[in-house]
Parts: structure tokens; C-alpha cells; sequence
């Protein structure tokens, strides 16, 4: 392949590992690493690096898999057996109203910031209003556009909320508690239940949880049937890193502003979540000016609008991926026919199921984030390890399958993904 040619595949390729991004770029960097920020100053820095390298391997396999096979990772489930299936929609199934809710809740706050109203109607609260608006409106998004508004919506609001982070963390420089840099957070976070209990939920969704590499698999496929190039595993790779890399990168921005500001005066974020969004805000506007607070609320809004499209697509595509495969197997270089009918029963059940958890955590927005966080920290060990079973088995390619470094990598995720929850557990139940 001529250079031309390769920078032709490499610019279709482009799409998946963005979306991927949008979809990781939200809760986990506005609301947890701000949090981390505020709480430990920057002494949480090193935990964060941690997480985005030993859940590396595990999310890469996502477009790794899909584009060496021209199938996703539930057709690799599929392959281990039927119980590979089930555990993949149990976990699913557990786990994506509190996501869907997270995320969904945390938009909704960060939208009143822009139209100044926490009212209600008739009786009804306004963030459930407001959040059941969104989700009708992503639907509709994803009803007229598919996968190619998805795309394109995220790749702008991505591009917006990176530019006014590195500004706003490039001003906070100079007022960060340097002194608080640690490799682990000091103090007695080890043996106290409420601290490690935050640390965990930071972990369980940084830089996302481990779901989204099947959404990516599917989302590469979708991108090929949308350009009709096929991304090559070196391109879809390359893709998965630039968003990577990106997350990574500005979750230790969030800490530091959440460090800079919150950690050096001595405020905590607030847990309702109209003030909660209030003050994400004044973070940028403290940095920026005050006439920059339009601007950045209405960034914010839009990179977590980008992250609850992203989801309001994933869960849907997913479980209507799975009940195909159910079915029967995924034949590479075909369009993959899921059911529309499954596709928008899922969603209108991740409606609903979303807008009753939302009711529930009302009064505290962390409190819910955290529910959402730990489901999906005590779920990662054995999503890590199917995508593991998949990359390594015989239906991928020998010369696309991961070489020894990288397996012993990924089993090292999985044992720490593994420890992690065991951790919770026993800080939880046992210490609780």
C-alpha cells in the first residue's frame, strides 16, 4: 500500500477511538477526578496513571479484535461458549441503569447552569425532566443519524472541551499544592472505609469501565460499513490510542483544577447536584474570567452530552448485538443485521429503568457516581478476561494476535482488576 493510500485508511479509520473518548470523558473527569483533586490535592495523581495502565490492554482489544476479524468482541464471547454470552448480559444487564442514570444525571445538572432552573412541574423534579428530555432527544439523534451523527457530533464537542481544559489547567499551574504530589494519597486511606471506598470508585470508571470495549469493537465495525475501508488492526489501533492518551491526559487536568482550586482553599465539592454543576463551572470561570462561564458550561455540557449519547447507543447496540448472537454466529465482511426491534426495546427500557434511579438519588449526585463506579470495578475482572480469551484465541489472526508481552500485560490487568474488587469487598463489608 502506497503512502497515500495508507493515510486514505488511516483518516477513515479515524472515528471509533473519538467516540470511545466521548464516551470515557465525562463522569470519570468531571465529577470523580475533580473530586479527586478537591479531596487529596494531587496526591491521587499516581493512582489515576496507574488505572489507565493496567486497564490499557483489556480496552484495546476492543478495536484490536474487530479489526483483525471483521467481527466484534460478543462474536469472541460467543465463540468461548453459551456461558461467556450470559455472564456478558448479566453484567450488562446489572450494571447499565446506574451508568445510564450517572451520566444522564450529571448532564441534566450541568444543563441547568445554562437556563438557571431547578424548578419542577406539577410535581415532578426538574432534573428528571430535564434528563428525560435529554435521553429523548439522544434517541432521536441516533433514530435520524445512526452512527454517523454519533460520530460527528462527538468529534467537535471532544475538540471544544480539550482546548478550554488545557487553557484552564495551563493557568492553574501555578497555584497547584505541589506538596501533596504522591505515588499513593498519604494518610490512612488503606484501612478507612469512606476513603477507600472513593479511591475505588475513582478506579472502577477511570478511564471508563471495561463495557465500552465491546461498544468500540461495534463502533469500528459501524465506522467500516459507514466509509467502506477497513481500518487495518495497525489504524483502528492507532485511533484507540490518540483517544487514549487524550482521556488520560485530561483526567490529570481535572485533578489538578480540582487541586489548584477546591484542595488550596479548603471547599468541597457539593453533592446536590445543582450546585455540584455550579461549581465544575467556577472552576474554568475562576481560571478564564467571568465572561467565559456561558462558554464553559456550555462545553461541559456538550462533552457530557456527547458521553450520555454515546451510552444511550452503546447498552441498545450491545444487548441487540448479543441476542444475535444468541442466534447464531457473525460472519466477517457482513453487515451484521441486529434486530431494530430489540435495538429500541433495549433503549426504551434503558429509558425508563434510567429516570427511576435518577428519582432515587435525587438529593446526591456523588452518591449515585458512586453506585455506578463500584458496579462497574467489581464487573472489570471478568470482562477483561473474556476480552483476553477472545484476543487470544484462534479465530484471531497469528500475526494479529497479541505477543507475549502484551498477554502477560493483560493478565496482570486482570489480576488487578481482580484484587481491586476483593479490596472493595473487604473494605466494604468486612472493615464497613
Amino acid at each position: 500500500m502506497n503512502t497515500s493510500s495508507r493515510t486514505a485508511s488511516l483518516r477513515e479509520a479515524l472515528g471509533p477511538g473519538l467516540i470511545w473518548a466521548g464516551a470515557a470523558i465525562g463522569v470519570s473527569h468531571l465529577v470523580q477526578s475533580t473530586r479527586a483533586g478537591a479531596s487529596f490535592g494531587l496526591g491521587l495523581i499516581g493512582v489515576v496513571v496507574f488505572a489507565n495502565i493496567y486497564k490499557y490492554p483489556a480496552f484495546s482489544f476492543g478495536p484490536r479484535y474487530a479489526a483483525a476479524t471483521g467481527t466484534s468482541l460478543l462474536e469472541g464471547y460467543r465463540r468461548e461458549g453459551l456461558w461467556a454470552l450470559l455472564l456478558y448480559g448479566a453484567i450488562t444487564v446489572l450494571s447499565m441503569f446506574a451508568v445510564q442514570a450517572a451520566v444522564t444525571f450529571v448532564t441534566a445538572a450541568l444543563f441547568t447552569t445554562l437556563i438557571d432552573w431547578n424548578g419542577s412541574v406539577l410535581g415532578v423534579p426538574g432534573f428528571v425532566l430535564i434528563a428525560a428530555g435529554l435521553l429523548a432527544i439522544c434517541a432521536g439523534l441516533l433514530a435520524v443519524g445512526h452512527y454517523r451523527w454519533l460520530d460527528r457530533i462527538i468529534k467537535v464537542v471532544i475538540v471544544v472541551l480539550t482546548v478550554t481544559t488545557l487553557i484552564s489547567t495551563a493557568l492553574v499551574l501555578a497555584k497547584l499544592p505541589w506538596e501533596s504530589l504522591r505515588i499513593l494519597p498519604q494518610g490512612d486511606w488503606v484501612v478507612t472505609t469512606t476513603t477507600a471506598i472513593m479511591i475505588c470508585g475513582l478506579i472502577g470508571w477511570m478511564p471508563s469501565a471495561f463495557d465500552i470495549s465491546v461498544w468500540h469493537s461495534l463502533w469500528t465495525l459501524a465506522r467500516e460499513r459507514e466509509t467502506g475501508v477497513s481500518p487495518g488492526v495497525d489504524n483502528a489501533l492507532l485511533d484507540f490510542n490518540i483517544g487514549y492518551i487524550g482521556t488520560a491526559v485530561l483526567a490529570l487536568c481535572f485533578i489538578a483544577m480540582g487541586a489548584g482550586t477546591l484542595y488550596v482553599s479548603g471547599a468541597a465539592l457539593p453533592a446536590a447536584p445543582a450546585a455540584f454543576a455550579a461549581q465544575i463551572v467556577r472552576l474554568y470561570t475562576e481560571q478564564l474570567g467571568a465572561w467565559t462561564g456561558p462558554v464553559v458550561a456550555l462545553s461541559a455540557f456538550s462533552v457530557m452530552f456527547s458521553t450520555t449519547l454515546s451510552v444511550v447507543d452503546g447498552f441498545p447496540r450491545a444487548l441487540a448485538t448479543l441476542v444475535a448472537r444468541f442466534q447464531g454466529p457473525e460472519q466477517p465482511g457482513t453487515p451484521d443485521e441486529i434486530s431494530r426491534r430489540v435495538y429500541w426495546t433495549a433503549l426504551l427500557v434503558l429509558f425508563f429503568g434510567s429516570l427511576v434511579v435518577i428519582e432515587f438519588f435525587l438529593a446526591s449526585l456523588t452518591t449515585m457516581v458512586d453506585v455506578a463506579t463500584i458496579l462497574s470495578l467489581l464487573t472489570a475482572a471478568p470482562l477483561a478476561w473474556l476480552n483476553h480469551r477472545a484476543m487470544t484465541s484462534d479465530a484471531v489472526p497469528l500475526a494479529a494476535r497479541p505477543g507475549k508481552a502484551m498477554r502477560v500485560y493483560s493478565g496482570f490487568g486482570i489480576a488487578v482488576s481482580l484484587m481491586l474488587a476483593g479490596y472493595f469487598v473487604f473494605m466494604r463489608w468486612v472493615v464497613g
